[in-house]
């Protein structure tokens, strides 16, 4: 099996409330599996589909659209993939208090 890039993050924001990230996809690009700790929102940059990978491995096609955010509680368990030909970005925003 071919390893697949790794997606590139950039923290932005990280106090006491918030941790801000941008997540850079480059083709092929994924963020491996994790499983959020916190609370988060997403807002897509770019227009178009990411592939999620679930632990029961089915895979699922996120279609986003940029500036439509969305939010998912803690305890997600997924790993990100583009499998598109160009580079898809958004920014990730972690609640860390309620």
């Amino acid at each position: 099996m071919t390893k697949r890039p790794a997606a590139i993050p950039t923290v932005q924001v990280d106090d006491e409330a918030v941790r801000v990230t941008e997540w850079h996809f480059p083709p092929g690009a994924e963020t491996g599996r994790h499983v959020h700790a916190m609370d988060y929102v997403v807002v897509p940059m770019t227009t178009g589909a990411l592939t999620i990978e679930l632990p029961d491995g089915s895979i699922v096609t996120s279609d986003l659209t940029a500036g439509q955010s969305y939010a998912r509680k803690a305890g997600v368990d997924h790993n990100v993939v583009n499998a598109n030909a160009t580079p898809f970005t958004f920014v990730e925003v972690e609640i860390k208090r309620s």
